[in-house]
């Protein structure tokens, strides 16, 4: 599912996890602001992984429902649930009453749902004006049919404010000496290196990703994901070794630290750093003028820097949702320039859409960046908790990583841990 990604996101370029319980989901219900008359009577149920004023997440999507209703007139009933209860619960949610639309994610965990049962066929909904081969290919199960409907994409890389690194006469590493001379000096001048977060279990997820594929190679990395490869043998504990030199960079307290904690100390000066998807930018709006990234540095020349982490979000249909119909329809018109124009219209922080016939023209310079980056980059993983089984990503590596972060002495037990684990799962 992970390959080829590198032809989608060069056409871009000027471009999970789990539901709280499916009872909470479905109790959250309702019109919750993208609703409106529908003089045809149509009413679709959409489900999204934010709440309701949590930021501009929320705020583009409700745009989005908004703007559907007010296009074909469909009432649009807006189920606004945290992203964290929604990651937490979209097995049990799908399984019950589910809406008829709901935000999900490109990669293994799409291709689950469809080998299960638990989301719509839409390939009668393509194609999508505006979406390339690239992105159907990203949007398709192993059965070889579409099951999902893309919006946006986003690199991981190390997020930085341009004004302090310019004032300090710093510039973005290359290799590993580079990276350790940074850190120094700037521990040296009283800032602590990487604002560091993983409260919520999925964060930390990126720098295991990163740090596989410097030290492994991005094919070792997509055959671990995939359960081919051991998880107690040397490669994986050499990133764990790694990332133990590391950890004294970092902040500490990581687990009672979210990401949005994370990145305000990025943000305020308190953290020169910070290893993260681009909606950095949404917890820093105030100085997202002020960002800037380099892609994680090399930490083998032999196998460079030129793979990294840059997720899909869009769009699946429940099949247990009650109006099939209505749904594929809105999902289609989702995946449309206009929806993503709908989305980033007076928005502080756009999304970069993956339609190609949408709006560049509120993109900041930090965006129009990631989709340069992401384009060049010769492989593109979809982030662990997307690339590998549902059930091991949330109860195997999340708490696997975060006894990592609260022993990081402990490598061997871990890791035998987590392969003892993974044998049962992956068989």
């Amino acid at each position: 599912m992970a390959a080829s990604r590198r032809s989608v996101l060069r056409g871009m370029a000027l471009g999970g996890l789990a539901l709280g319980s499916g009872g909470l989901l479905a109790a959250c219900g309702g019109d919750d602001g993208g609703g409106g008359s529908s003089g045809s009577g149509t009413t679709v149920k959409f489900g999204i992984n934010e709440a309701k004023g949590s930021g501009p997440a929320y705020d583009r999507l409700a745009a989005m429902a908004a703007a559907y209703t007010k296009e074909t007139d469909t009432k649009v009933d807006l189920n606004a649930v945290d992203h964290n209860t929604f990651q937490e619960s979209v097995n049990t949610y799908l399984q019950g009453t589910p809406d008829d639309v709901f935000t999900w994610f490109a990669g293994f965990r799409m291709a689950q749902f469809a080998e299960a049962g638990l989301i719509t066929d839409l390939s009668d909904v393509w194609p999508i004006d505006g979406m390339n081969d690239s992105f159907k290919e990203a949007s398709t199960a192993p059965d070889g049919k579409q099951y999902f409907v893309p919006k946006d994409y986003y690199p991981w890389a190390v997020f930085y404010r341009k004004s302090i690194f310019e004032k300090n006469g710093w510039t973005a590493p290359e290799t590993k000496d580079d990276l350790m001379s940074l850190m120094d000096d700037m521990q040296g001048k009283g800032i602590t290196p990487f604002a560091f977060g993983d409260k919520q279990g999925w964060p930390a997820m990126g720098t295991f990703d990163i740090l596989n594929m410097r030290l492994n190679g991005f094919d070792f990395h997509m055959s671990l994901m995939a359960g081919d490869e051991q998880w107690d043998g040397d490669e994986v504990k050499l990133v764990f070794e790694t990332w133990k030199t590391l950890l004294p960079y970092h902040q500490e307290d990581p687990l009672g630290r979210n990401w949005e904690e994370a990145a305000t100390s990025m943000g305020n000066g308190e953290c020169g750093m910070y290893l993260l998807g681009t909606f950095v930018a949404d917890a820093v709006a105030d100085v997202a003028d002020d960002l800037d990234f380099f892609t994680f540095p090399e930490l083998d020349s032999s196998i460079g820097a030129d793979a990294l982490d840059a997720p899909i979000d869009g769009f699946c249909v429940a099949a247990g949702g009650q109006n099939q119909e209505a749904g594929k329809a809105m999902a289609k018109w989702l995946g449309s320039a206009a929806a993503a124009d709908a989305a980033n219209s007076g928005a502080d922080v756009p999304f970069i859409a993956a339609n190609s016939g949408a709006s560049t023209s509120s993109y900041s310079a930090l965006q129009k960046k990631s989709a340069e980056v992401v384009g060049a980059a010769a492989n593109i993983a979809q982030f662990m908790d997307r690339d590998t089984n549902a059930d091991f990503a949330n109860t195997v590596m999340v708490p696997s990583i975060q006894d990592f972060l609260k022993n990081p002495d402990d490598i061997d037990g871990i890791t035998s841990s987590i392969q003892e684990q993974a044998a049962s799962i992956f068989g």
